[in-house]
């Protein structure tokens, strides 16, 4: 075993050797500027990152046993667990993280994983069989597969995929037990279709369309005649239809959709007319999910400001008394296949995220996600919310450093990705770190196009309004110095994705506001994104940030690209990025920190050549993080008086 790996893993490196001694990087690391790292540093902050977590990703078709993700040394691994509480015993033992796992639905004779090389987001289709241990893969190895879907007599399976061009997602036929039945069924046009269920008779299939978070729509296709026929009705509004399900006589589809209404609710549609009748209450938040049970009752969960909260109903009798849960937000509903027994997700502030189970009684778990530091004294998140500065009301969480910690607390702002996604209350992991051994505030907005806050709210950011969002930013900064325990002459903002962006256009709008920024997979130039992301992304993209096409819209990109306001971020910057990241080509990194260092402004680099859109494999996180604790140390910390901040 390579010495790097030695000093994060052995007993006597987590004892805390002496003081000197440094933490070597791996051979896949490409590091500008990030100075040597203590391995006292890394000592102390190592059990922070020893958390696990646990995914359900299927049910046996027959027994009461489940297949779950979780991980145990550098990656996310299968493994079956047979009982609540039980031994996890892994089944797949792979250098690349696992993304996905279904069992053959009749018998459980195998079952089909997806992995991906590199972070690259090629995922491919495997098969692993019990007998010999063995998996076999399906696809070509080269082209992108997603989004398999089982027929109901289990004897193939479709899903899609880039093969054809790397632009359009075809659909594909595939028996497992015979690899080279695998053909192309249908092609199509555009990046955005997926296959949501087969009908009950296994003569059609259910198929969405993504267009934006604001529009999609369903449609049926006719195994036989391949003719794609169009469910949703059309209008002037655009819709949104999240998810599909046949209903057991096939004449009825389950989705959520926010048709007429400012919040997505769920749905049935008739599936000859397209008809929608209303069938969850919830008036304020959105639906998020859904599952249908071979018995036809439907459990749901509503987002109700970030926290996911569960609901039951039967058709045609209306709501039954909800399913009790821990303390939690709640995620991630699947039906038994016997059709009384529901499994879901569970996390908090102070617990990772774990299985369960429910039968109509008290809730069983399934998992014990492990933690190397006790959790039940981290910081609740609480509400926050700030006017904007067109009036419009902005929302987030701060989780607050412990008492111990006196004085004002500096800040680090946390923007999320997407843009459409929302930070949500959780489980921090890691940074866990910052609040309870550095004393740091960390806050968490949801700035506009966030999700969760209804269709509008999502809207807000679109197109020329780009610029809005970074203002709510500029707001919060304003909302941090009235605030009698944040210290507004220390904050720090960072984010990832889309979030990356947020942080370089903070970085050169509000420098004066800020001290220091870490840019995470982010974007530099929205122009230059476009050009370059994967084809099969880049119409699905223009949607929510303009055609760079139009030579308006690209003269308004290239005007707020941080890029073109170098002279403005003078603030200490760390760009973290991965090499095969297809979603944000690592170009958008590099000709930033190429252009930082002719002006000179201080600029930390890491990119690791194994990874893609944010790392995954544990050594890179783990050197990620004890990175981050230095930078913070030096640039947002430095010059604090010492009984007020912790050492290192």
């Amino acid at each position: 075993m390579p010495r790097r790996f030695l000093l994060l893993l052995s007993p006597l490196f987590l004892a805390g050797p002496a003081w000197g001694q440094t933490l070597a990087p791996g051979d896949n690391l490409v590091i500008e500027n990030v100075p040597p790292i203590p391995a006292a540093l890394a000592a102390k902050a190592y059990p922070y990152g020893n958390v696990r977590s646990a995914t359900h990703v299927d049910w046996h078709p027959q027994r009461e046993e489940m297949l779950i993700l979780t991980r145990f040394a550098d990656t996310a691994q299968v493994h079956l667990v047979t009982s609540p509480g039980g031994t996890r015993k892994q089944l797949t033992f792979l250098p690349e993280s696992v993304g996905s796992a279904s069992y053959e639905p009749t018998a459980g004779k195998y079952f089909i994983y997806t992995l991906s090389p590199g972070g690259s987001e090629r995922y491919q289709l495997y098969r692993f069989d019990w007998d010999s241990g063995k998996s076999t893969l399906l696809t070509d190895g080269k082209s992108r597969n997603s989004g398999f879907r089982w027929s109901k007599k289990g004897d193939k399976l479709v899903y899609g995929s880039t093969r054809r061009n790397g632009a359009d997602v075809d659909l594909y036929f595939l028996d497992p037990a015979n690899p080279k039945s695998d053909r192309l069924f249908l092609e199509q046009k555009g990046g955005g279709w997926a296959v949501l269920d087969w009908a009950p008779d296994d003569q059609s299939l259910l198929v969405g369309q993504y267009i934006s978070i604001n529009e999609s729509h369903l449609h049926r296709v006719d195994i036989k005649t391949k003719k794609l026929t169009r469910i949703t009705p059309e209008g002037k509004e655009k819709v949104a239809y999240m998810g599909g399900k046949f209903s057991k006589d096939g004449k009825t589809i389950y989705t959520i959709t926010d048709e007429g209404s400012e919040f997505r609710y769920l749905a049935v549609l008739d599936a000859t007319t397209g008809k929608i009748t209303r069938l969850s209450d919830n008036k304020k938040w959105d639906v998020q999910d859904f599952s249908v049970s071979s018995e036809g009752k439907i459990a749901y969960l509503v987002n109700e400001d970030g926290r996911g909260t569960p609901h039951l109903l039967e058709p045609g009798k209306g709501k039954l008394p909800a399913f009790k849960t821990p303390p939690g937000s709640i995620s991630n509903l699947e039906w038994h296949p016997n059709g009384k027994t529901l499994s879901f997700h569970v996390t908090s502030a102070t617990t990772p995220l774990d299985v369960y189970s429910t039968a109509g009684g008290e809730s069983k778990r399934w998992t014990y996600s492990e933690t190397a530091v006790p959790t039940k004294d981290f910081a609740e998140p609480k509400n926050i919310a700030w006017k904007s500065f067109d009036g419009t009301e902005i929302t987030g969480y701060i989780y607050q450093p412990p008492k111990k910690f006196t004085g004002k607390r500096p800040v680090l702002i946390l923007i999320h990705g997407g843009p459409e996604s929302q930070s949500r209350p959780g489980f921090l992991g890691r940074y866990n770190y910052l609040i309870q051994e550095m004393g740091v505030a960390m806050v968490f907005p949801n700035v506009r196009g966030s999700s969760g806050y209804g269709k509008t709210f999502l809207q807000k950011d679109n197109s020329f309004q780009r610029e809005d969002s970074y203002k709510d930013i500029g707001a919060l900064f304003d909302w941090i110095a009235k605030q009698p325990n944040l210290d507004a002459d220390r904050v720090m903002v960072m984010g990832g994705s889309y979030g990356g962006h947020m942080t370089l256009a903070v970085s050169y709008l509000y420098a004066s506001k800020i001290r220091c920024a870490i840019d995470i997979v982010g974007i530099s130039n929205l122009r230059t994104f476009l050009e370059n992301t994967e084809s099969y992304r880049r119409d699905l993209r223009r949607v929510e940030y303009g055609d760079e096409r139009d030579p308006k819209m690209r003269a308004f990109l290239d005007k707020i690209a941080p890029m073109n306001h170098l002279d403005k971020i003078t603030k200490p910057l760390f760009i973290i990025h991965g090499k095969n990241d297809p979603r944000v080509p690592v170009s958008e990194a590099d000709q930033i920190r190429d252009a930082l260092k002719k002006q000179k402004t201080p600029m930390w680099y890491l990119v690791a050549n194994d990874e893609g859109h944010g790392f995954a494999k544990k050594r890179n996180v783990d050197f990620q993080f004890y990175a981050t604790i230095m930078f913070v140390e030096e640039y947002l910390l430095k010059g604090m008086k010492k009984k007020k901040r912790i050492e290192v």
